[in-house]
């Protein structure tokens, strides 16, 4: 148990970092005085039970899946929730743990960019730390979990290593190669940068009337996280947005090349607009973490010409990646917890990649002939198995994310998406509005 002391500091922490969202407030240290890490249900043992798993997206937990682990465990009957977005998620997540945890799924997953809020208050989740699953995963995967005294309190499923996907017969039609090799050199190669993709995109939009890329917002993103220390020093303090030079020269490519120069379509990812977007040719490429292969095969359904090029702007990239939780709160936190470990073995995550795209973050899932050979026949029959595991070599470490991460790059999002999607201000108002978000945080 907290003391009031420091509970009502950490709370208005807490309720600034999430900016007006479900606030992670420290009600909920009345819940985290108890965990379930006494009680006696465990998946091992007889008594009848269900555990439930909270995911988002697509995670590649069919259920077939599911079926096997309760194979396995005859006393244990596995039922997956599944929101739509990860704000979603997040948002059911901080909610209960603000009423006290009742509500909670046995297994939360959790995506990364929302990670640091939850890494302040650990006691709310069961400590995975387990000598046995010691070296499962990369190592800059577990440290993004790890608390400074040690606790582990997420397994990590996935990873975000970052290509290129895009529809060849669009690039056919306004006459560039449309080969995977000769697009990767046509943004590239090697030694691609934002600027090669942004003069192909010149090139393309000339020749078509489709747009280059889905979303300004998209392209920032993938921008900003390729940048060590976005928005916050590596001890957490914020930076002062109006002298962020780094984040405001994004700001200003991506708004010059999606509005003025066209390239961008105006969607915001996982709108009704973005997946329409898919059916009536509206842009020829985007950034595509391994994850998204799912998400773009989904809504793509009677179009044949998506491919994907071993290539990325400014080097590695990775975009996302989650990791499964057992809140304390929950009444079979044992059985919870052996569960999420199997989940998250490498044959699971083998298998989960290849239903869904979810690039393992495990390192023997990612050397085995199953993923590297793997191949999509969606993509046309793109080798996306090995395509991945290049691009994740290419990947030096996680960029720092803190407590106040998801809220300053919000504000920074809801600028571009006013320039971009919903075209109510030019990009010099939108900054004023974003640096007045950032004020009001109070950081």
């Amino acid at each position: 148990m907290l003391s009031s002391t420091r509970t009502t500091r950490r709370s208005r922490k807490a309720i600034s970092a999430a900016a007006g969202l479900a606030a992670i407030t420290l009600t909920l240290t009345a819940c985290s005085s108890g965990t379930g890490s006494d009680d006696e249900t465990s998946g091992s043992s007889d008594e009848e039970i269900t555990l439930t798993v909270a995911t988002f997206n697509d995670f590649g937990y069919t259920d077939e899946l599911l079926a096997a682990y309760s194979e396995e465990h005859p006393n244990v009957t596995v039922k997956q929730t599944k929101a739509a977005k990860s704000e979603d998620a997040r948002t059911n997540l901080t909610t209960k743990l603000a009423a006290g945890g009742e509500g909670l799924a046995d297994i939360e997953a959790i995506e990364v960019d929302w990670l640091p809020e939850l890494m302040q208050y650990p006691d709310l989740f069961e400590d995975l730390s387990d000598d046995a699953l010691e070296g499962r995963w990369v190592d800059w995967k577990v440290q993004q979990a790890t608390t400074t005294d040690g606790k582990l309190i997420g397994y990590g499923t996935d990873i975000g290593p970052s290509a290129i996907c895009y529809r060849q017969d669009l690039f056919e039609a306004a006459g560039l190669e449309s080969d995977p090799a000769a697009v990767a050199e046509l943004l590239g190669g090697e030694d691609a940068t934002w600027d090669d993709y942004f003069a192909a995109g010149a090139q393309f939009v000339e020749a078509s009337d489709a747009a280059w890329y889905d979303s300004a917002m998209s392209i920032s993103q993938g921008m900003v996280n390729q940048i060590d220390n976005a928005y916050e020093e590596s001890d957490g303090t914020p930076k002062d947005l109006a002298e962020n030079t780094e984040i405001k020269d994004i700001y200003d490519t991506v708004l010059e090349q999606s509005t003025t120069n066209g390239l961008s379509a105006g969607l915001e990812q996982w709108s009704a607009d973005w997946d329409a977007a898919f059916q009536n040719d509206g842009f020829a490429t985007m950034i595509c973490p391994a994850w998204m292969t799912g998400p773009v095969e989904e809504r793509s359904g009677g179009v044949t010409g998506w491919n994907v090029a071993d290539v990325f702007p400014g080097g590695g990239l990775n975009w996302g990646g989650s990791f499964l939780t057992v809140p304390a709160t929950g009444p079979n936190a044992e059985a919870a917890k052996e569960l999420a470990a199997w989940l998250t073995d490498p044959a699971q995550q083998t298998t989960a990649f290849e239903n869904a795209g979810t690039f393992p973050s495990q390192v023997e899932a990612q050397e085995s002939e199953a993923v590297q050979s793997f191949t999509n026949e969606f993509f046309n029959a793109a080798p996306v198995g090995e395509i991945f595991v290049n691009r994740a070599l290419a990947i030096d470490g996680a960029p720092f994310k803190g407590a106040n991460y998801f809220a300053i790059h919000t504000t920074v999002q809801d600028g571009i998406k006013r320039v971009d999607v919903e075209k109510t201000d030019d990009a010099a108002s939108s900054w004023d509005k974003t640096l007045q978000s950032f004020q009001d945080l109070g950081l």
